[in-house]
């Protein structure tokens, strides 16, 4: 080829060289089905120099095509892209039309027509029909039956090279990540740095753990850094078994290798479905997949855990993700680390939707309030977890001056509260998170008689602590099945685990019990539920609260296992006047109440708010502010509902 064609060419595009390649195979393709039109001058006699392979050469390389293969294959292409070539072999097959609408390929035609033809080309298990380059169509003989090259493929030739449209709605494509926990990195590039797909042949790679995110930011890099891409199904979006299934099997056995990409099963917290656990017996080559729990299959499995960052690394994402918007509330870093349980691509996500789309300067920098509060909101946003059927979420606004307790109660709360702020100083800085895991929930028992003010005191935490407050029932959580109770407090706790919460298990009583003494097996299982949930209370990183009416009833043993220990007593005549001072609003309307009187009324805090609100709608049904006729009505009503008689003493002079 003379000097001024190699400039040309080489001034083109690999999308333009890889078009005129093409062209130039057909042309080739023509003349040997004994087309006698003449060439195209502009056309060179020989391959062009190329700055990449041509497409059909990567495809051949890719499935290991023989020289007859490869021209079946750019004969069915052919057809579809060159009307010449269309008409020709329209003609070779009879049609008697010079200008056929439609022309097809057939085995036998190939035979007779191109070189070096072997059988062995369109056996099922060769790649032509392995791969599903091509297919033949059903109601003829393998001979006669038309050869049809697949879309994919067409397109693969033409040099637009992206997946298979029937997996677009089951795959997403994960992109490398740009954040990554530091454990993260260093397994995707030292542990596994050596992982191409082929070194572990037949073997699942399988990252356990509680970060989905970071599995997939783990496997991503890991992908990218193979020359690979990283396509990820989510168990949900798992065919079911049956021609969905199969048709996923055979399409990615051709993707794989033409992208070239690795899969990500990502099955989550989920339990793998039957279809999902076929999908990785059967799927070949490289698979990684994701899950919460240990992966059981029959084919080998090589696992590697991938939690999310601890505190202390988590702080770090978090001051290089805010960059200089950090210096605001440095401080509140440490207590967002510790509280809640976060991704890398999570915290990167939140941090670029609080911090200031401008850079701060001196003059416009946010106040650290503002920034916390809204970091703060943000993540709670993010973490709050879904408990429908199982819990209850109270909104709390109570605060410290509605809690009406004995000295020595209100400081063991106060101590619950500060042991929940400063939990990474003494966890992370002062290396007790080293030591091991158990131990660090911050947990409580509440116990004292209904209407005492437990539930109030877990809303004063609450609040305090800027945490949403999940009341759990333990009697719908307890099931007579076994197993039944584990696993409905491990969907509570996992749900919990991002952090941002507190739970409030009420009545455990429900559990709770003296089981010790085991005498039969319910017993045994018992205490086996039991173990459960303390278990999971002292890893829990947030706050846990279990509340009873019958701390008697509690065996010793389980309650040495929590940190703190609160006795809600009776109130008192002095601490009933103080709920009586402050049981109505500053804008609800009164006339001559007496909290002195009011006060001998033998009745809890609890048993007191709901004689107060009965008693304002009396008072509002009435048009008149509520006075102590309008409370004597209602404390009478109250105690036809607990059932207990009131003795004349505690309301003599109400009115």
């Amino acid at each position: 080829m003379s000097p001024a064609p190699i400039a040309a060419a080489a001034s083109l595009s690999w999308q333009d060289m890889n078009q005129r390649s093409l062209v130039r195979e057909f042309a080739l393709l023509r003349r040997r089905l004994g087309d006698e039109t003449p060439a195209d001058p502009n056309l060179a006699s020989e391959a062009e120099p190329m700055s990449a392979p041509a497409a059909i050469d990567n495809l051949c390389a890719i499935f290991d095509l023989s020289p007859f293969e490869r021209e079946l294959v750019l004969l069915c292409a052919g057809v579809e892209m060159d009307s010449a070539l269309a008409g020709r072999c329209a003609e070779l097959l009879g049609s008697g039309s010079s200008r056929p609408a439609r022309g097809l390929v057939t085995f036998s035609l190939a035979m007779a027509t191109l070189n070096n033809p072997h059988w062995s080309a369109i056996s099922a298990s060769a790649p032509l029909r392995r791969f599903r380059l091509l297919t033949l169509e059903p109601g003829h003989g393998i001979t006669a039956a038309a050869l049809n090259i697949d879309e994919r493929v067409l397109h693969y030739l033409a040099g637009s090279n992206r997946l298979d449209p029937r997996l677009e709605d089951l795959l997403f494509l994960k992109q490398p990540p740009e954040w990554m926990d530091d454990d993260h990195f260093r397994l995707a590039t030292e542990t596994l740095g050596g992982y191409s797909g082929d070194t572990l042949p037949g073997t699942i790679l399988h990252l356990c753990g509680d970060d989905p995110l970071g599995q997939e930011s783990v496997a991503s890099l890991l992908a990218h850094r193979s020359g690979r891409a990283l396509y990820v199904l989510r168990h949900e979006d798992t065919p079911a078994a049956g021609a969905e299934l199969e048709q996923l099997l055979h399409l990615w056995m051709r993707e794989r290798l033409l992208l070239p990409a690795f899969l990500l099963l990502q099955w989550g917290s989920e339990s793998p479905s039957a279809a999902a656990r076929q999908l990785a017996e059967r799927i070949p080559g490289a698979l990684i997949v994701a899950s919460r729990e240990p992966l059981r299959l029959h084919r080998p499995v090589e696992s590697y855990q991938v939690d999310k960052p601890g505190p202390s690394a988590q702080q770090r994402l978090w001051q290089d993700a805010l960059g200089v918007s950090a210096q605001a509330a440095p401080a509140l870093l440490g207590q967002v680390a510790q509280q809640f349980r976060l991704s890398a691509e999570t915290i990167v996500s939140i941090a670029a939707s609080v911090a200031p789309a401008e850079p701060v300067t001196a003059e416009g920098a946010e106040t650290p309030s503002t920034l916390s509060a809204r970091l703060w909101n943000a993540c709670r946003l993010h973490t709050r977890p879904r408990l429908e059927g199982f819990a209850e979420r109270i909104v709390p606004n109570s605060t410290w001056d509605d809690l009406v307790l004995p000295d020595a109660q209100k400081l063991v709360l106060r101590q619950i509260a500060a042991q929940s702020r400063n939990r990474m100083t003494v966890y992370e800085t002062w290396g007790f998170a080293a030591r091991g895991p158990r131990g660090l929930g911050i947990s409580a028992l509440f116990a004292g008689p209904s209407g005492t003010g437990k539930t109030l005191a877990a809303e004063v935490l609450a609040a305090d602590l800027h945490l949403d407050l999940y009341r759990i029932d333990l009697s719908a959580v307890v099931s007579k099945y076994i197993g039944e109770t584990e696993k409905n407090l491990k969907q509570v706790f996992d749900a919990a685990e991002t952090g941002g919460c507190l739970l409030l298990f009420d009545e455990a009583d429900a559990l709770f019990g003296k089981r010790s003494e085991v005498k039969d097996s319910h017993d045994r299982y018992a205490n086996i539920e039991v173990g459960y949930l303390l278990q999971r209370m002292e890893s829990f990183q947030g706050l846990a609260i279990l509340t009873t009416n019958l701390k008697t009833s509690l065996d010793k043993s389980f309650q040495r296992r929590l940190r703190f220990t609160v006795d809600f007593p009776f109130p008192d005549a002095a601490q009933r006047r103080q709920i009586w001072e402050r049981v109505f609003p500053a804008q609800a309307p009164t006339r001559d109440l007496d909290s002195a009187r009011l006060a001998t009324l033998n009745m809890t805090g609890g048993n007191i708010r709901n004689i107060a609100l009965n008693a304002a709608f009396l008072a509002a049904d009435c048009g008149e502010p509520v006075s102590m006729t309008h409370l004597l009505q209602a404390a009478q009503l109250e105690a036809v509902k607990s059932e207990r008689p009131i003795s004349e003493m505690e309301i003599r002079r109400w009115v």
